[in-house]
């Protein structure tokens, strides 16, 4: 087999910036790669909260519920952030989600449970209570072309981790990107060349 051919694979993982990333829109990020392969990589933010809107006004939005049916969602739909998935077709609403629930023909299976599925379906679900028992909505998301992520890599840009569920789905994501490198046994403190400035 070909050098070419045996690209290992990165999906499933996690991308954990490091603080000298030159991109300000992925500052602190932790990345969740959905795809990634010779041909690119496909992945999203997990924690940058869109602060802008509720899951709730998104679902009045695409009439899935309307504002009196909104108040009995399911309270787990009702608190879930909207996250910024990455600058990439900002107006696409991607799910990550536990294997609990999937949908025929419409539901990526990625790795260790973990699941991505990108269409109003999983939403209805979700509102009704018979959705996954993990998920989070991410609006967007951050594509590389061939051999730019392995460049990124290299050039000290980012961190890769096993993907923790816990971390993955946890609501908390202020902590996520400290956490994310702590899997790692990393202080993010000794990663600033700068001290007194973290």
């Amino acid at each position: 087999m070909a050098a070419s051919e045996t690209t290992d694979t990165l999906e499933g993982q996690f991308l954990i910036a490091m603080p000298s990333m030159a991109d300000s829109r992925f500052e602190h990020s932790v990345i969740y790669l959905c795809s990634h392969s010779d041909q690119g990589a496909m992945g999203l933010v997990v924690n940058q909260i869109a602060r802008h809107l509720s899951l709730e006004e998104l679902l009045v939005q695409l009439d899935i519920v309307n504002d009196d049916s909104a108040i009995r969602l399911p309270a787990r739909v009702r608190d879930m952030n909207v996250h910024k998935g990455g600058p990439v077709e900002v107006e696409r609403g991607f799910v990550l989600h536990s294997d609990d629930f999937t949908l025929n023909q419409s539901t990526l299976t990625i790795d260790n449970g973990i699941c991505l599925t990108a269409t109003l379906e999983i939403l209805r679900a979700m509102a009704t209570g018979t959705g996954p028992s993990n998920a989070m909505l991410a609006l967007g998301y951050a594509g590389w072309a061939p051999g730019q992520l392995e460049n990124e890599i290299v050039s000290n840009g980012w961190l890769t981790a096993p993907a923790d569920p816990d971390i993955l789905f946890d609501p908390d994501s202020e902590s996520k990107w400290h956490r994310a490198l702590a899997s790692l046994g990393i202080d993010p403190a000794m990663l600033f060349s700068d001290a007194g400035h973290a």
